[in-house]
């Protein structure tokens, strides 16, 4: 199953990323935003071409950017399908030389994603997938292969860890895993990729006890749903993008839907909330 948005979505991500790469390890001016987060000249190209692609794709469709995110909450209150896109995700990534930076593009009805999709420039590969549609990975010149979480783990209970974002009830999480399954392996990778780790089964869990904003994880999220996979808040629901005055995601557990330890896992989440 696929969605008729799908493929050129999936084409203006690929062509976002062809717009990113020259600025990659070159030399950049970055501007601090009023968070304290930076954005740089390939943010911007990126918005530019996404936006006007979205727009040129479907003008019924709003886009709500995190480069043009000061729409009000009342005029994003009444729309009922939406693009959530960050056109580079992981800039500080980027910033720093690393290839572990990605460009996502979701579409949002009603507050659920109904598909995302997740690039990355340096290499060309790309993730996209959606809840009822079923994930996949495209690499260049190569065709698209079916992606799907892993229920048990291989070895090891492997949890996805961020590079540069923890909070002390995080680590205690990862301590009462470590409790419950013995010794962990963790990967750390940057960006949305963290989801993406779980959908192609490389990975069991990705607990995210640290800020997010709305447009690192909707992209992914369809991604990790369309493998089997799902993303809960704390209190063991779905994680939803209505429209809010802020940004931020609560608190967040990813992880395959079929998991035996599911209800263990948020017991444990709930207990350090």
């Amino acid at each position: 199953m696929s969605h008729p948005l799908l493929p050129a979505v999936i084409d203006l991500v690929c062509q976002a990323g062809d717009v990113i790469l020259p600025y990659w390890r070159g030399e950049l001016d970055v501007i601090e935003k009023a968070d304290a987060s930076p954005v740089t000249a390939a943010d911007l190209a990126a918005h530019k071409l996404l936006a006007a692609g979205l727009a040129a794709l479907d003008a019924s469709i709003p886009v709500l950017s995190e480069e043009a995110a000061d729409i009000p909450l009342g005029e994003r209150a009444n729309w009922q399908r939406w693009w959530l896109v960050d056109p580079l995700d992981g800039t500080k990534e980027f910033i720093a030389g690393s290839e572990e930076f990605t460009v996502n593009v979701a579409l949002v009805e009603a507050g659920r994603v109904v598909f995302g999709v997740v690039g990355m420039p340096v290499g060309g590969r790309c993730y996209y997938g959606g809840a009822g549609l079923g994930a996949w990975c495209l690499d260049v010149d190569e065709d698209p292969h079916e992606i799907s979480v892993r229920i048990a783990p291989d070895e090891a209970f492997t949890v996805v860890a961020s590079k540069r974002h923890s909070s002390p009830a995080q680590e205690r999480l990862l301590a009462g895993l470590n409790e419950r399954f013995g010794d962990l392996a963790l990967a750390s990778i940057g960006s949305s990729l963290k989801f993406c780790l779980l959908a192609e089964g490389s990975a069991d869990c990705y607990p995210r006890l640290a800020p997010t904003s709305q447009w690192d994880t909707a992209a992914a999220q369809g991604v990790l749903e369309g493998a089997g996979g799902e993303v809960l808040d704390l209190a063991g629901e779905a994680l939803t993008y209505e429209a809010r005055e802020h940004f931020l995601n609560p608190s967040f557990l990813a992880l395959p839907v079929a998991a035996e330890w599911r209800a263990e896992l948020i017991q444990l989440a709930r207990a350090l909330d």
